[in-house]
């Protein structure tokens, strides 16, 4: 993989070409969009990160409109040289970290039904979109995703590397919390998008920790409950200069497991 060209997932052929169908969304669409958005969005301003909320304002999302990722790509290129790419769900990890590594974030465009508005196997746009696309204006974070998937690149062919840096992806990215001015807040895209997780996650219940690359890689995290366990950054410049640390530690568990087997 790092002896090709970085663009090669463009040429992938499992990638296929596809565009989100605006005109294809129905009323039950823009109805499912407006009560995840409306039952969530009010949470916020004393939940999430100053980032994310300024991050809603700059993409222009609102609750009568699902978003749209023509014009989206238009603001995301203007503030941080990302786009969104569409794909059809959850693709291979190579396909994953290629996209991102390119600057592209891989998008579903389908939206969940009514009867299914509190849980989901995999994630739909609301999840892609509300969730994760505002903090893709913030520079340190995109250029953190950016490079973490540079890293998970190297060592694609190794399953047990994918595993340790997805759990840097997941306790960060997608289940991460942010310490500003004294208060937490939530960045992770898992929390973001579900407001029963969003007040447990900042509540005394779970427990919080400093955010720790070697811990967070010596932790396995579930899928199908809220986490017990957060990291709190201090800051995304914080996030983006982990990146050697997240090398070095890698490194050494891979050597670990080596010595062992």
């Amino acid at each position: 993989m790092s002896n090709q060209a970085k663009d090669w997932v463009f040429s992938d052929p499992r990638l296929k070409k596809m565009r989100q169908d605006y005109a294809a969304y129905t009323e039950e669409d823009f109805k499912v969009w407006k009560i995840l958005f409306e039952r969530q969005m009010p949470n916020l301003p004393k939940a999430a990160s100053k980032a994310y909320l300024e991050g809603v304002k700059t993409v222009k999302f609102t609750a009568d409109r699902i978003a749209n990722f023509e014009e989206l790509n238009e603001i995301l290129l203007k503030t941080t040289g990302w786009a969104v790419q569409v794909v059809p769900g959850l693709i291979d990890d190579d396909l994953f970290f290629g996209l991102m590594n390119n600057k592209r974030f891989p998008s579903s465009t389908w939206l969940r039904k009514m009867e299914q508005l509190d849980y989901l196997e995999e994630p739909d746009m609301f999840h892609d979109a509300f969730a994760h696309m505002p903090l893709l204006t913030n520079q340190h974070y995109v250029d953190f995703l950016e490079k973490l998937s540079g890293i998970a690149l190297k060592h694609i062919q190794d399953p047990w590397a994918i595993q340790l840096l997805s759990r840097i992806y997941w306790f960060t990215i997608e289940f991460g919390l942010i310490r500003e001015e004294g208060e937490l807040r939530v960045y992770g895209a898992g929390i973001l998008s579900s407001a029963g997780e969003t007040k447990f996650s900042l509540s005394e219940e779970p427990k919080h920790f400093p955010y720790d690359v070697r811990h967070i890689m010596s932790t396995e995290y579930w899928k199908d409950r809220f986490q017990d366990k957060y990291w709190v950054i201090d800051s995304y410049e914080q996030l983006f200069n982990s990146l050697p640390e997240i090398e070095e530690v890698l490194e050494e568990m891979l050597s670990a497991k080596e010595a062992k087997s």
